[in-house]
């Protein structure tokens, strides 16, 4: 949702009061003081109920949610009925793609910041999509679960503790899913590499690593879009700020909440300098951005201990010059994967001690959502494919009554690294203990895609 009637003064104020409450005593040893007791059944496993038609809202179609619908509209069996932003340009330009799609015109709301509430009032939603920016995200999704509605929330879906517990919380009430719709889970890649590791190529899995290694400076300071919102959460938070996308497939090829969890994690940040360097090149003297204080280090490391022991490693990095990469990487007792680009190897493997491509792995290992969908996936051309696969497989869920693949626990526990690091951060580099947001259903094993 593009926030440009809301001031800068504004949006900067908003994202420093959510920055990193509600995480005191949570150093090792201490319990976390805002765990609420569970007072409704657990969400894990809970199947959809059976949708001939999934009749979807969308909050927020600026660039990623107009990207998203376009991605729903070619799914079979989805209906769009109602599309919200506060700019009605922006709706009304949903809209049009619905009726180009063949379907009704949609109802559009934009009466203000609000409006999404009467979306959500809305009877005739199975499904609401919010991808709006982060601070956004939680009061929207609580206000789609209120009305008893599933929500699929755009990363990451919470920015503090008290936020995913919010989540948890609101979705067992409703007895309605919470999904983060974390596209990178449903690469191409990420699934044939999650199906290499279910059938032991990599053997006993001892660690793996993810990133968000982006380059933003230029959309950082653009009077638009991401611009208008996204940088505000480098002026007051010091951590990893995106933690999801490096994370989530990581987090499923160790069976995180499916038989292991997150159990602490210590953080690093570096210096902040590159936002800086960069407005001094590209910006007026006299511009308001020159006289920002950006708080949060350009590169951030983050290592977290699983409760098995495992190790995984997350990086953050938007304000420096480098090329994309969320490293991906996972290995074991007989092999390691990394990937950008994309690499194996094997112990004992006839090519020798050094990396082979993916190529004759494929016709063993390609996951089936890709060899039944991969062809009109890669024509959609959203990230590679990964969003049409994404949100085909919601939806298969959805009118199979399958589970969902990930649920909002998943949702916390992707989501609990950024407000984690950042009290880390801001303890010299202490250990922090992850809440169980199962409370204790993460030893029982799930698959994710089928797999």
């Amino acid at each position: 949702m593009d926030e440009s009637t809301m001031t800068r003064r504004g949006l900067i104020k908003t994202a420093g009061i959510a920055g990193v409450g509600g995480l005191t005593g949570l150093l090792p040893g201490a319990t976390d003081p805002i765990e609420p007791q569970r007072t409704h059944p657990t969400m894990v496993g809970v199947p959809f109920e059976r949708h001939e038609k999934v009749r979807l809202g969308i909050i927020g179609v600026g660039g990623r949610g107009t990207g998203v619908c376009a991605e729903f509209l070619a799914v079979p069996g989805v209906e769009v009925r109602a599309v919200c932003d506060v700019v009605p340009a922006k709706t009304a330009r949903a809209a049009a793609m619905v009726q180009k799609a063949g379907q009704p015109k949609p109802a559009e709301y934009h009466a203000g910041d609000h409006d999404y509430e009467n979306l959500c009032k809305r009877d005739d939603l199975d499904l609401v999509y919010i991808a709006t920016p982060w601070i956004w995200h939680v009061r929207q999704a609580l206000s789609a679960l209120e009305h008893g509605h599933h929500v699929g929330v755009e990363v990451p879906a919470a920015r503090t503790l008290a936020e995913c517990w919010e989540l948890v919380d609101a979705s067992e009430k409703a007895r309605r899913h919470c999904m983060i719709f974390e596209n990178c889970c449903y690469g191409e890649t990420e699934l044939m590499v999650l199906r290499m590791v279910r059938a032991g190529l990599l053997g006993e899995l001892t660690h793996g690593a993810g990133a968000y290694n982006h380059d933003l400076r230029a959309l950082l300071f653009e009077d638009q879009g991401e611009g208008l919102w996204r940088r505000a959460e480098h002026l007051d938070r010091n951590g990893n700020l995106y933690p999801t996308h490096g994370l989530g497939p990581v987090a499923n090829y160790l069976d995180c909440n499916r038989g292991d969890r997150f159990d602490y994690m210590v953080s690093m940040s570096s210096p902040s300098v590159g936002l800086q360097a960069f407005r001094k090149e590209h910006l007026r003297p006299d511009d308001p951005k020159m006289r920002e204080v950006y708080h949060c280090g350009d590169q951030n490391t983050s290592l977290i201990k699983t409760v098995k022991g495992r190790l995984i490693t997350v990086e953050h990095n938007v304000s420096e010059p480098h090329p994309y990469d969320r490293i991906n990487l996972i290995a074991g007792t007989k092999g390691i994967f990394r990937d950008y680009p994309p690499r194996l190897y094997i112990d004992g493997q006839k090519e020798g001690e050094q990396f082979v491509g993916l190529d004759a792995y494929k016709a063993q290992f390609e996951h089936p959502l890709w060899a039944q969908e991969g062809e009109v996936a890669r024509k959609s051309g959203g990230h590679g494919g990964m969003d049409y696969i994404m949100c085909w497989r919601v939806i298969q869920c959805m009118r199979e009554g399958l589970a969902p693949d990930f649920d909002v626990y998943d949702a916390a526990a992707w989501s609990a690294p950024g407000p984690l690091s950042e009290h880390s951060v801001a303890h010299g580099s202490a250990p922090v203990k992850f809440p169980d947001f199962t409370r204790g259903n993460w030893q029982k094993g799930r698959a994710f895609a089928g797999v």
